[in-house]
């Protein structure tokens, strides 16, 4: 138990630790960085930290204060997933309680103004239970803007006991007054070892596939923890069947591509509509691979390692045009699919468009 148990972000653990043996605690922290590398779990550790009975600069996890933290916490993410059921929103933000350990999320798209009211109201007044409060913001940026000044009202005068730890990807979608009065904690994807030993510490992905999933989770926990590698690889089929059908045969004498292969891939990539943001998100990476392999960088930089071969036979043929032409046309996708535009029009689009680039290209 204790700040040992985290799993990488070695230096903000540290950052934490000397804010803690300081004893000169910020009103206000920002942790930012990639999604599933622990930073909700670091505040929660940082909030029991806060308040231990034992420790000045860490936590025991047994005593009474540190358990009373986990019953809030384990308390507010119940009362917020039965909130989030409720269809009626208007009532989702009725009766609200904040305790001395709060998590604040948002209730559909938003934080919403009546939330952060109610922080507002709470934390100015001292603590029921604890030595200090703790408020934890998860995905700050998504706080409404009609709640915003409401935030940085509190921001600009810090509570004597109260501390805030606003969590976000990417800091940068805050305001800049809200960024300034907070004491930044970064946070990077996590290293490969430290995720491949969490793998093998659970034994749920077989030894030779620890390494792929590692690169493939991009150094998040908790996608790896959750990450299906039969179900990506289902998913990055259609592309490689894409890709297959618009350079292996096109590079034949007839330098026609294989078009039944392609538009049955096309279909696929587009028939499950709820599913194409990540489908999409496959796409980029495997042209950000080619571009890796195109550019000559190492083994180590590329994520789709299982097919690494193929890629390599495909990247010279694609050159950057082709390169550049294929992410333009995924780019145009997302927009197609925000619009709820026919996708697979657009795919096979950019497949014909694709083929006319590649054989001027060849005849260049």
């Amino acid at each position: 138990m204790g700040f040992d148990s985290f799993v990488g972000n070695t230096q903000a653990v540290k950052v934490l630790r000397d804010i803690l043996a300081s004893g000169r605690i910020p009103g206000a922290l920002l942790f930012g960085g990639p999604d599933g590398v622990g930073k909700k779990t670091l505040a929660a550790m940082f909030a029991k930290a806060l308040n231990c009975e034992q420790f000045l600069d860490d936590f025991c996890g047994q005593c009474t204060r540190c358990l009373k933290v986990q019953v809030m916490l384990d308390t507010a993410r119940s009362d917020l997933a039965l909130r989030k059921d409720l269809k009626e929103v208007a009532r989702r933000t009725e009766g609200f309680v904040y305790f001395d350990v709060q998590v604040i999320e948002p209730l559909g798209r938003f934080i919403l103004i009546e939330q952060v009211r109610q922080l507002r109201n709470v934390a100015y007044t001292h603590p029921f239970e604890l030595s200090r409060r703790v408020f934890i913001i998860d995905q700050a940026q998504a706080v409404h803007w009609q709640a915003v000044d409401v935030l940085l009202k509190v921001l600009e005068e810090s509570p004597e006991t109260t501390t805030l730890v606003l969590v976000c990807t990417n800091r940068y979608e805050l305001r800049p007054t809200i960024r300034s009065r907070c004491r930044l904690i970064q946070f990077t994807a996590v290293d490969e070892p430290a995720v491949m030993k969490i793998l093998a510490d659970e034994g749920r992905v077989p030894e030779a596939q620890q390494p792929l999933v590692a690169r493939l989770t991009a150094g998040s926990v908790a996608r790896a923890k959750d990450f299906n590698l039969d179900e990506f690889q289902h998913k990055r089929k259609p592309w490689m069947e894409f890709l297959s059908g618009l350079l292996d045969r096109a590079t034949r004498v007839s330098g026609e591509p294989d078009w039944k292969l392609l538009f049955e891939s096309t279909r696929a990539l587009a028939e499950r509509r709820e599913e194409f943001q990540e489908i999409l998100r496959i796409g980029y990476s495997l042209l950000g691979d080619l571009m890796r392999i195109l550019e000559g960088q190492p083994d180590s930089e590329v994520t789709n390692l299982d097919v690494i071969e193929r890629l390599r036979n495909w990247a010279p043929k694609l050159r950057l045009n082709g390169i550049e032409a294929l992410k333009s046309g995924l780019d145009e996708a997302y927009r197609l699919y925000a619009r709820n535009i026919n996708l697979q029009l657009c795919l096979d689009a950019l497949a014909v468009d694709v083929h006319i680039l590649l054989k001027e290209q060849k005849a260049s």
